[in-house]
């Protein structure tokens, strides 16, 4: 299996591990690399079937995709958990969020429906859960608001993350990349 997910390095802070109490740099949010449809995806069919940027995925010229931030506020403090994911658009929102992508005025679009194309680690299926990609400021990846449901994905975007359970997730993380 590939290296799915990527740590924001430049987004971490000092803290005591919960277990032992050595200082360590907790990241506060990793990014995924691409859809997770197209993972296991041989050179070949990436190059024949796929366009992949760091923003935008398109397969077959008939999916489509764009790297959102979903953001978890963290209990007690004023940092925020990113998870840098994939969300498929209709080809109608998709062409029209690209229609503006350098345009300050972007941000007055109203939000898109999309499905959740990313399938994180140490939750339940996250895989077509239901969001609203709502666009910022050019520059700005856009984020994504999931459905209020009892996914812990989505609760946990409505009441917060604990510190806790971010290093847990580091750890699994870690070791799923070794």
């Amino acid at each position: 299996m590939m290296n799915r997910f990527k740590q924001k390095r430049k987004h971490s802070a000092q803290c005591a591990c919960s277990v032992c109490q050595t200082q360590i740099d907790t990241p506060l949010g990793y990014g995924s690399l691409m859809p997770t449809y197209i993972e296991d995806f041989s050179k070949k069919d990436m190059k024949r079937r796929v366009f992949l940027t760091d923003d935008i995925c398109v397969l077959d010229e008939e999916h489509f995709f764009v790297n959102c931030c979903l953001e978890l506020p963290m209990i007690g403090e004023d940092d925020v958990f990113t998870w840098n994911v994939w969300v498929s658009l209709s080809a109608d929102n998709f062409f029209r969020m690209l229609d503006a992508w350098e345009d300050p005025a972007r941000v007055g679009l109203e939000p898109m429906f999309g499905w959740f194309s990313t399938d994180l680690p140490d939750y339940p299926d996250t895989i077509n859960l239901k969001t609203n990609v709502h666009i910022r400021e050019v520059g700005m990846r856009p984020f994504i608001e999931l459905e209020p449901t009892d996914h812990p994905l989505a609760v946990e975007q409505r009441e917060g993350i604990s510190r806790e359970r971010i290093e847990a997730l580091a750890r699994s993380i870690e070791r799923r990349e070794q």
